[in-house]
């Protein structure tokens, strides 16, 4: 932003319009001091309401009026802010008087020139008071009036409005003159007062965006839309802030993230593709909306217990994200282009942090990806390979071992060696799945049922594949298999009251007639099948397979003597030929 232009002294600014001032009478000479003085506490006031509070004080103090107004239109000339007066300072002015007050400054404003009227036969007299404001169609009070323009350099940014002398005459040249230099110091003193609460308007914008970029990308991708929301409210004086997102699979805006007192009907609300504002949006265009209950841009898609409202998109580069909205209360002042622009710079850099955070979480989730990948090469490459040197030792061993005794436990050893093969296998699998959005082949779906099985049961049931599964099994049997592992699984869980389950999916298998197959075994330690029992569990595995062409059958379990339960479902796989 360029630096401003410095800004006269208010001493030579005095000197210059008092040069003009010389010759006329001595009445205006010896209220020169008291100019001087007001001009001089004038522009020590906090804030422009303060500084124009005491321009209207001081300009009736000096030229002895009884009433002064000040109307103060919209800093940057906004459209949206509409015609009228963004404020009105009095002094001597009742509220009712206010209205009044208005139309006399807006008619001032027309002309951008000092004007004098003189009092008319009917007004009060000097000993008396202001009156109380008459109603609409009644006389006004008729006491003299004085309107000076204030300006900041060539803009006329109010007028300046007294009323009715004390001393009941009209107001002279030399009133005139007075108010004049004091509107030229006022003109100044606001003109500092607007450029400092510019400077610490933009500060605290430019503050908001740094501290939203350092909380999303500290706080990940998952929490910056709320984030973006929160600060976008507190900076813009809103009482909302909403972040809308593109909606899954349609063509609106959804509120994925609502900062507000009431959040009732706000988080989750949609502003439909058929508003127009949507296309507006999307396409990286702002939308400034004084009424949402009425304005036809929104559509039904936000609620309109709000007042002026602003949307600007969240944009890296081309790229869209979606929409920051913020909406104060009916009735509030309107947003500023100046707040216009600031919003916009915000939301642009909420964009870009929000844009950084989300490749800071994929590169995450890559390192995540490539360490699990490294665990199942180590896992293959090593273990693997040595559980089956280890076994292969052993089978050598059990061959030139002459007792039984020794063989057997040699042999059961081996058994041993190789369902921890096919479970350390299993593990390797499971360590190199896709990413969750991508969906998963036969292996992933048989994983996860397994894996969800594990929190009613109290514990992970082993699993074992043969062969290529996702490779051999088409769709149709694969989601048939699947069913019938969820209801072998859910029948162990309710009715068998199983501590040990082993799960085995074998696209090696045959059927009876030869024919290749794909075989699923759930075998358990439970307490089995009663003779007299309900088996509608199992009949829905047999109706399952033989849809496909295929058996279900049960047997024996896992336990000592065959306890538990076996069950089998098997259904055929498509041919080589076919």
């Amino acid at each position: 932003m360029a630096a401003a232009a410095p800004s006269p002294d208010p001493l030579d600014v005095a000197a210059e319009a008092t040069r003009g001032l010389r010759g006329l009478s001595t009445e205006l000479t010896a209220r020169l001091p008291r100019l001087l003085e007001a001009m001089r506490s004038l522009g020590t006031g906090p804030d422009a309401h303060t500084v124009l509070d005491r321009i209207v004080r001081t300009a009736a103090e000096l030229v002895g009026a009884r009433r002064a107004a000040i109307g103060v239109h919209h800093s940057d000339g906004d459209a949206a802010a509409g015609q009228g007066l963004a404020d009105v300072v009095t002094y001597g002015v009742t509220e009712a008087d206010r209205e009044r007050c208005a139309e006399l400054l807006a008619d001032a404003r027309r002309t951008g020139k000092s004007s004098a009227t003189k009092p008319s036969a009917t007004k009060p007299s000097a000993a008396e008071p202001p009156g109380p404001s008459q109603p609409r169609g009644s006389p006004q009070p008729s006491g003299s009036y004085l309107t000076v323009p204030l300006r900041v350099g060539e803009e006329i940014f109010g007028m300046l409005c007294l009323a009715e002398k004390r001393d009941g005459g009209p107001f002279t040249d030399s009133d005139r003159h007075l108010v004049e230099v004091l509107a030229t110091e006022a003109g100044i003193a606001i003109g500092h007062t607007r450029v400092q609460g510019a400077t610490r308007q933009r500060e605290r914008w430019i503050e908001g965006s740094v501290a939203v970029t350092q909380a999303v990308l500290s706080g990940g991708a998952g929490d910056g839309p709320a984030v973006v929301a929160e600060k976008a409210r507190e900076l813009a004086d809103a009482a909302v802030g909403i972040v809308l997102l593109p909606e899954d699979g349609g063509d609106g805006l959804k509120a994925v993230a609502v900062a507000a007192d009431e959040r009732s009907g706000l988080l989750g609300a949609v502003l439909p593709a058929r508003s127009p504002a949507v296309p507006r949006l999307l396409a990286g265009q702002p939308v400034l909306i004084e009424d949402p209950a009425a304005d036809p841009l929104l559509g039904t898609g936000v609620p309109g217990r709000y007042g002026p409202s602003m949307m600007v998109p969240l944009s890296s580069g081309d790229r869209v994200l979606g929409v920051l909205a913020t909406a104060r209360e009916r009735d509030a002042d309107p947003f500023t282009a100046t707040e216009r622009t600031l919003a916009a710079q915000f939301a642009a850099q909420a964009a870009v942090a929000l844009v950084l955070a989300e490749a800071q979480r994929d590169r995450e989730r890559l390192a995540v990806l490539e360490e699990r990948d490294r665990i199942a090469r180590d896992l293959h490459d090593l273990v693997v390979q040595r559980l089956f040197a280890t076994g292969m030792l052993l089978e050598s061993a059990e061959r030139q071992s002459d007792a039984p005794e020794v063989r057997e436990r040699i042999e059961r050893a081996v058994e041993e060696l190789g369902a921890t093969v096919q479970e350390v296998r299993t593990a390797i699998f499971a360590l190199q799945q896709t990413p969750p959005e991508t969906p998963p082949g036969l292996r992933g779906r048989v994983l996860r049922e397994v894996r969800a099985a594990a929190v009613p049961l109290g514990f992970q049931p082993s699993l074992t594949f043969l062969g290529p599964v996702d490779d051999l099994v088409v769709s149709v049997t694969g989601a048939h298999l699947v069913a019938a592992l969820r209801e072998s699984l859910s029948n162990a869980f309710r009715h068998a009251r199983a501590e040990r389950i082993e799960v085995v999916v074998d696209t090696t298998a045959r059927l009876a007639d030869g024919r290749p197959a794909v075989r699923l075994t759930v075998a358990d330690d439970g307490v089995g099948v009663p003779a007299d029992g309900r088996r509608s569990g199992l009949a829905n595995l047999e109706r399952r397979a033989e849809a496909l062409g295929g058996s279900s059958t049960f047997g024996p379990g896992l336990g000592e003597d065959g306890r538990g339960t076996t069950v089998a479902w098997e259904a055929p796989l498509p041919s080589e030929d076919s």
